[in-house]
């Protein structure tokens, strides 16, 4: 007995110190990012910002104060992050160039790794100098990298650029395994989100509206390459077409893909020789976290222009907190737009919208939001990597909108999705079900059979209705016939440069050009901006700890599944799900 206690007691005593421990290196390590937040990163004359294109792009990336609490690397990159940093270098006269350093990169979509290649573009305008190196560049690497004044390669290394193709996933087969399918109303020929799940292959529109916006994205990236690299776009296009990926990278040169292979060690050397540094000596490097920490080397004054960001599934409410994915809640998101309204000191807002969409409702809620804003003073849209569907409709009454080229826009239709469990609860489970009502449709919406041709009627008037006034509110904010948007509505996507020929955006560009046209409309000569929603300071995360376990899972899945993620996820949360959608299919697959 008194063995068990002292070695019982030892154990209590062991956990306590351990615990005490953790407690002390938590304090320590929440005072460490605290003084590096306030820490600002001096710049060296003849210094380089090295650019590393790594982890994955997102609209706007936050600080994960888990992942630096243990240890962690956060694998996200935010593209506000990315073109703030680069326009920062080319205001700051001690930075002399950029160094790209190509690595494993995801961009959310074309339209944001194109606004990244923009601002190196207007980075190279103030004579500073630009160049890139990879062991391996992705097709999208690549695309963003040929804008270089010189483009390197290691001598093993690989290039791949092959062209995009798409390739939907349909589940319809694998739900029948289980018994369940689903019942779809739904209006708009194109409307093809609920194809993932009703079919086992695209319907004709939807083939139709992929190919041409795949095959618009790509000829955007032949077009921006072909310009930098100054090679026909019908030579890129055979390079496309021979498998570049697997030719030996001697050949690269010989294609001017490259402009030279080199070895790393040797890519330092290739920058001390631009800086003009002598080989004994270090270079001045500033990261992009380092950059992020550096004050505007332009002083900003006059009234405030804020830009709100909306990116993420529109949903009604977000259930998850702080630790969840982004999303666009109505509910908090309207009580956002009141309070820029009501700011006297906002004199224009910049609606940033990276969305396919989602609940119907809760688009029509923040529409709303919208135009009461816009009563009081102006709103322009700038859309992201896509902006349809839900994503259009809660912008679509701004007094501006801009694209960029590939930005996926339009998707002006709805559907009903609802799933039918009664061949699992019945067939294969062996769940029976009798029943007793009072009135007509007194079951409607029973687990225990399918909808009948009765009520599949009132369903499609319901989702009709919702049409007609999503089609009424295009056609209001953009002063359009009713019929003439009913005309390229019908659920069709658009690339941004072929919405501006239909009218669906007002032009072409980006956050900058959305930022000027905002204070433009508001008549103001001198402004400065402010970012919203204020990112969740790290005591909030801390408090949000407890949901943080299922969002580790959840990020968890979305590495394993990949493009499987997204179904997956919908039927996951099919219960939260408001049964009215206005959704683009999904993240469509570009390979």
């Amino acid at each position: 007995m008194k063995e068990f206690l002292k070695y019982t007691l030892a154990t209590i005593t062991g956990i306590i110190v351990v615990s005490a421990a953790m407690t002390v290196i938590g304090i320590i390590s929440l005072v460490g990012m605290i003084a590096s937040e306030q820490a600002k990163p001096s710049v060296k004359d003849n210094s380089v910002f090295v650019l590393s294109l790594s982890g994955l792009l997102e609209e706007r990336a936050q600080d994960n104060v888990m992942s630096q609490l243990t240890g962690g690397e956060n694998p996200y990159m935010g593209l506000d992050d990315v073109t703030n940093a680069i326009r920062k270098a080319k205001e700051n006269n001690k930075i002399k160039g950029i160094y790209i350093e190509a690595g494993m990169f995801g961009s959310d979509s074309p339209a944001s790794a194109q606004a990244i290649r923009k601002q190196l573009e207007d980075f190279k305008e103030s004579g500073k100098w630009i160049v890139a190196y990879a062991d391996t560049y992705t097709q999208m690497t690549y695309y963003i990298c040929s804008v270089a004044d010189r483009v390197y390669l290691n001598p093993h290394g690989m290039l791949d650029w092959h062209g995009l193709a798409a390739q939907p996933v349909f589940l319809k087969d694998l739900l029948g395994k289980f018994g369940v399918k689903m019942q779809l109303a739904k209006v708009g020929k194109y409307k093809s989100a609920p194809e993932t799940f009703t079919a086992d292959k695209m319907s004709e529109p939807n083939r139709q509206q992929v190919a041409a916006y795949i095959g618009g994205t790509w000829d955007v990236m032949l077009a921006d390459v072909a310009r930098s690299r100054k090679l026909p776009k019908a030579t890129l296009n055979q390079y496309a077409d021979s498998l570049v990926a697997l030719a030996d990278p001697t050949a690269y040169l010989n294609m001017k893909l490259v402009d030279k292979l080199l070895y790393s060690d040797e890519m330092r050397s290739e920058v001390k020789r631009l800086l003009g540094t002598g080989e004994g000596r270090s270079i001045n490097q500033l990261t992009l976290d380092d950059m992020k920490l550096l004050p505007e080397t332009k002083k900003t004054k006059g009234e405030k222009v804020a830009v709100y960001y909306a990116y993420g599934d529109v949903v009604d409410t977000n259930p998850g907190g702080l630790s969840s994915s982004p999303c666009i809640a109505a509910d908090a998101v309207c009580k956002d737009i009141e309070r820029l309204a009501d700011d006297d000191d906002i004199k224009a807002v910049v609606l940033r919208v990276n969305s396919g969409g989602g609940s119907a409702y809760a688009s029509e809620q923040i529409w709303h939001a919208v135009s009461r804003l816009k009563e009081r003073k102006p709103v322009v849209v700038s859309m992201g990597g896509m902006a349809a569907s839900g994503g259009y409709y809660l912008g679509c009454a701004a007094n501006y909108i801009y694209a960029e080229p590939t930005t996926l826009t339009g998707s002006i239709g709805i559907f009903g999705m609802f799933p039918d469990f009664s061949g699992l609860l019945t067939d294969k489970l062996g769940i029976k079900f009798d029943e007793v009502k009072t009135n007509r449709h007194s079951a409607f919406g029973t687990q225990a059979r399918p909808f009948n041709a009765e009520e599949m009627a009132y369903l499609n008037a319901y989702i009709d209705r919702g049409y007609r006034l999503f089609v009424n509110r295009v056609a209001d904010g953009r002063r359009m016939k009713a019929a003439d948007v009913d005309s390229i509505a019908q659920g069709r996507v658009w690339l941004g440069r072929d919405a501006l020929k239909v009218r669906l955006v007002d032009g072409l560009g980006g956050l900058p050009e959305a930022t000027a046209k905002a204070a433009e409309l508001a008549g103001l000569t001198e402004y400065s901006t402010a970012s919203y929603p204020t990112p969740p300071s790290w005591m909030d995360q801390i408090l949000a700890v407890s949901t943080a376990k299922d969002n580790y899972l959840d990020e968890q899945l979305k590495a394993a599944l990949g493009e499987y993620y997204a179904p997956f996820k919908f039927v996951k949360n099919l219960n939260r799900h408001n049964a009215i959608q206005a959704r683009v299919p999904f993240r469509l697959v570009i390979k």
